[in-house]
């Protein structure tokens, strides 16, 4: 049975398919309000992923690095002492009171538990990192994995020395690169693997040497699709300047144009059966799914996921052993895990916080090992089902209404105005961006930064043009970000020392963007999360597909098999 419904958030209509019903009678949940975008924005505007702050540890008093700011209304703990027994999360339980909203109580429930500053675990000189495991010597890197010497990177896994990535796994020494994988030495390319010693290459597989190419097969020696011979391709590319910073923007232009004229495949979709979506590598039967690798299976409406993630639906940022999981938001080697946030190493949670290595919650927040917990308060096994039950049937009863008239009954994640940052502070400003008016219009809260209390001392466009004129006392240098105006950051930046070594030894010109600058002009790159019907452009073939190439781009869109044919 498919079942049409007008979504409370955007009024627009949005369609619940069998598969859906099927999903939500396994694991006991009445279906949506919310369509599924206004489901995945909501969980995004809960989720801070790179905005990180100074402030002190609560506990320990010690100065510390985290996603919330100083005047948030939480305690927050450094991770020592979070983890530490200096305290008990058992302290803070509270009884149930069924004649007030679920959601009240466990926003008062948050502000009164200590909650961990960032999530980092098993590092090694990498305080600037968040929601990542076995990091060394790394800065400002994000949802990440074993990495080392590494700088201003997301999703990123087993990479060394490489700095401005976004989605690069087990390569080493990449520059500014996106969606790359086991590559060496590569600077400004984006959908690459098994490449080496380039730079400006889209789509290219186990090559090396070769600079502005476009969809080129285990090839060596071209410029712009073009073939020479070693020693006059040495020759070539000493044209072709990238520690100038004139010379690079050259370079990009042309690189620009020039990737217009190859026709792509309409899906980035590998090793991977019955699927649709984009960014989707070794999966199965996975519906309108997002940046999803690795052995995801029987999963739909899931973004930023993998590593054998099973069965779940409208989930963001999970992985690692992941099953029965609905609308959550980082959720790693669980099972059913439902309506909740950050839960690692648990199973059978719902509604819940920052809650690890536990089983059988609702409505807990920083609990770990523990079990039949309802609001922090211990409960026997056959008490936690029995009170469950009635909460379940409360909420119904007594739902939250949030000041836009949307209501929440159990079903529904947390309420938009009550997460924890605000929106232009979430992730959810990435892929989702507005202005504080819109923000607040549609009932999200919005946080007002501080203004820095650094000056710069030197405007971006002031900059050295070659990197051969920088020495060390650019380290010193307060830098004007080139889009001041309009920065998604501070509007300030500096070089690190690490950042001017690798920029030094790999002949590549200072950027004139912040980080953050940088972060969202790669996220710009990307196409949005969403899917339109189209036909292959090729001509004489009538082949329909779902792709994230809106009909208005500029871009020649094929389908797989003409895709195919053209790259050889």
């Amino acid at each position: 049975m498919t079942k049409t419904k007008t979504c409370q958030n955007c009024k627009i209509k949005f369609t619940i398919e069998p598969e859906d019903f099927k999903f939500y009678e396994k694991i006991d949940v009445p279906e949506p309000t919310f369509c599924h975008e206004c489901q995945l924005i909501r969980q995004l505007a809960s989720w801070n992923e790179r905005v990180l702050y100074r402030r002190k540890c609560d506990l320990c008093n010690k100065s510390i690095v985290s996603i919330y700011s100083s005047d948030k209304p939480f305690k927050v703990y450094c991770n020592e002492c979070w983890w530490s027994d200096k305290w008990d999360p058992l302290d803070y339980g509270r009884d149930y009171n069924l004649s007030r909203s679920f959601f009240e109580q466990f926003n008062e429930l948050q502000k009164k538990i200590p909650i961990i500053n960032l999530l980092n675990k098993k590092s090694i000189n990498s305080e600037y990192c968040h929601d990542a495991l076995e990091m060394k010597n790394c800065y400002m890197i994000f949802l990440a994995g074993m990495c080392q010497d590494c700088s201003y990177g997301t999703y990123v896994i087993g990479d060394k020395d490489c700095i401005d990535s976004y989605k690069v796994v087990d390569s080493e020494l990449c520059y500014d690169s996106i969606d790359c994988s086991k590559c060496y030495r590569l600077f400004f390319c984006e959908d690459c693997n098994n490449c080496h010693s380039s730079a400006f290459l889209f789509d290219c597989r186990n090559c090396s040497d070769c600079l502005g190419c476009v969809g080129l097969r285990s090839k060596q020696y071209y410029i712009f699709n073009k073939p020479y011979s070693k020693k006059d391709y040495k020759e070539e590319i000493k044209k072709y300047n990238l520690g100038s910073q004139a010379d690079l923007a050259e370079i990009r232009k042309k690189f620009s144009q020039f990737n217009l004229k190859f026709p792509r495949k309409f899906a980035r979709i590998y090793k991977s059966v019955n699927v649709v979506g984009d960014e989707i590598y070794n999966s199965k039967n996975c519906f309108h799914c997002f940046k999803v690798d690795r052995e995801a299976e029987d999963c739909r409406y899931v973004t930023v996921a993998g590593w054998n993630i099973k069965d779940s639906q409208d989930i963001f940022n999970a992985g690692l052993n992941v099953s029965l999981s609905y609308d959550s938001v980082n959720v790693i080697t669980s099972s059913k895990v439902i309506f909740s946030t950050s839960v690692w190493s648990s199973r059978e949670i719902e509604y819940s916080d920052y809650c690890h290595n536990s089983s059988n919650l609702f409505g807990c927040v920083s609990l770990h090992n523990k079990k039949h917990c309802i609001l922090n308060k211990q409960y026997s096994e056959l008490e936690y089902k029995e009170i469950v039950v009635k909460i379940k049937k409360q909420m119904d009863r007594t739902p939250y209404t949030d000041k836009k008239g949307r209501i929440y009954k159990y079903g529904e994640y947390f309420p938009m105005e009550l997460s924890r940052f605000g929106y232009n502070e979430s992730v959810a400003q990435l892929y989702f961006p507005l202005k504080k008016e819109q923000a607040l219009k549609q009932g999200y809260s919005w946080y007002d930064k501080p203004k820095t209390e650094y000056k710069p001392t030197i405007k971006a466009k002031d900059l050295p043009d070659n990197i051969k004129d920088v020495d060390n006392s650019i380290l010193k240098q307060v830098i004007e970000c080139k889009d001041v105006n309009s920065c998604a950051g501070s509007g300030v930046f500096r070089i690190i020392p690490q950042e001017l070594k690798f920029y030094k030894k790999m002949n590549l010109s200072l950027p004139r963007l912040c980080p953050e600058c940088r972060h969202a002009e790669k996220v710009k790159q990307r196409n949005l999360l969403k899917l339109w019907k189209r036909q292959c452009m090729n001509k004489g073939c009538s082949n329909k597909f779902q792709t994230t190439y809106a009909p208005d781009r500029k871009e020649i869109v094929y389908c797989e098999k003409c895709y195919l044919k053209e790259v050889g």
